[in-house]
């Protein structure tokens, strides 16, 4: 395989389809990177970042901190409480936080009636041995180290279910099951006459997977907060906060809360954060992805466009975003499928600046060009 640098030498003459976008930050100096223009959570992770009591623990309390402030603001609705219910109506939430210096991680998967997602996950890394727990398991963890059980629902978000009921359960995640999951609620089972189709289906996965629900992902319906904290020792921690698609499964388990989904961090490397389809993401790893490539020599921005490039090969009409920060403190966002904004501040900066990321939709055939071009 090429080094990427070679590869986009070789490819120069394509119409690369994805656009990315780089800033430079001072190097060596602390600098707090998140997922779209939630500012309010920055300006509170910047704030513990140099606050800190423990200038050990600089970053991962930066983290914490961030992301806690989107979800108690509830970001756009879709971190936090009161957002994306279920078919079951209910709001579940994803966390992790992971430590660059030790590679320790802790996170919740499909968390019930606990509003703090991120510092539960927190809790999992401090005090368990474990990387991950989920459920009502989770719930009850929690529940002993502290935090208070309350109910994640609330009017707005009853209401956006008892809507989506009334409009026959339209969108949703279902598919070759009876009755048609496009035209009722349910309740499903195994469609064995469509079997036919499922086999048919599954050799065209990338039309499957991305026409299961025709509005999502978009910023209204799914979104991430995912963050990546530098400390003046240069200490590197990643996290990530969401409360999942809007109409999911109950029991699905999104990005949010996998290493290497929406977060990863390496004090050798430096970090990524994503957001978007956290199905994919599941499937492709791309911040541990990013920052494997980094480790190999790739800027910031060049692997960005790679991680999201590997995605789109397989799945053409992928929705979703990422940004890149090497440990010297420089950043880069790549996106396909909608316009992507991501959040930073540092030294030289006496607010969060916001950078604007406008994405081209690549051409499988041109992505399979670029990934020959790597061979």
């Amino acid at each position: 395989m090429k080094p990427l640098n070679a590869m986009r030498g070789a490819t120069s003459h394509l119409l690369l389809c994805l656009i990315s976008v780089i800033a430079v930050s001072t190097y060596g100096s602390p600098v707090v990177v998140n997922t779209w223009p939630f500012v309010d959570a920055t300006s509170e992770a910047w704030r513990s970042l140099l606050e800190s009591a423990d200038p050990n623990f600089a970053a991962l309390n930066a983290v914490e901190q961030g992301c806690s402030k989107c979800e108690n603001d509830q970001c756009d609705f879709t971190v936090g409480y009161g957002g994306s219910p279920d078919e079951d109506g209910e709001t579940t939430l994803d966390a992790m936080i992971m430590s660059g210096k030790d590679m320790q991680v802790g996170s919740v998967c499909n968390l019930r009636h606990v509003k703090d997602a991120i510092s539960t996950a927190r809790l999992v890394m401090d005090r368990s041995t474990h990387t991950t727990l989920s459920g009502l398991q989770a719930t009850a963890f929690a529940q002993e180290m502290g935090m208070m059980l309350t109910n994640l629902s609330t009017p707005a978000s009853s209401s956006a279910f008892y809507s989506w009921k009334e409009a026959r359960c339209q969108p949703n995640f279902r598919c070759h099951v009876s009755p048609k999951a496009s035209e009722s609620c349910g309740p499903y089972k195994q469609d064995n006459a469509e079997s036919d189709q499922l086999y048919a289906d599954s050799a065209n996965s990338h039309i499957r997977h991305s026409s299961a629900s025709s509005t999502w992902p978009s910023r209204q319906d799914h979104d991430t907060i995912a963050m990546v904290a530098i400390d003046a020792k240069g200490n590197i921690a990643a996290g990530a906060s969401s409360n999942g698609a809007s109409h999911k499964v109950p029991g699905r388990v999104g990005d949010a809360c996998v290493a290497g989904g929406a977060a990863y961090a390496d004090n050798d490397v430096g970090g990524c954060g994503s957001t978007g389809d956290g199905d994919l993401h599941l499937r492709f790893q791309p911040c541990y992805q990013v920052v494997e490539s980094m480790r190999q020599g790739a800027t910031p921005k060049q692997a960005a466009e790679d991680a999201v490039q590997r995605i789109v090969k397989h799945y053409p009409l992928y929705v979703g975003a990422l940004f890149a920060v090497d440990k010297a403190g420089n950043h880069a966002g790549a996106c396909h499928g909608w316009t992507f904004q991501y959040a930073f501040q540092d030294n030289t900066l006496n607010a969060p600046q916001i950078v604007t990321v406008q994405p081209v939709n690549i051409k499988t055939k041109q992505v399979n060009t670029l990934d020959n071009a790597q061979r």
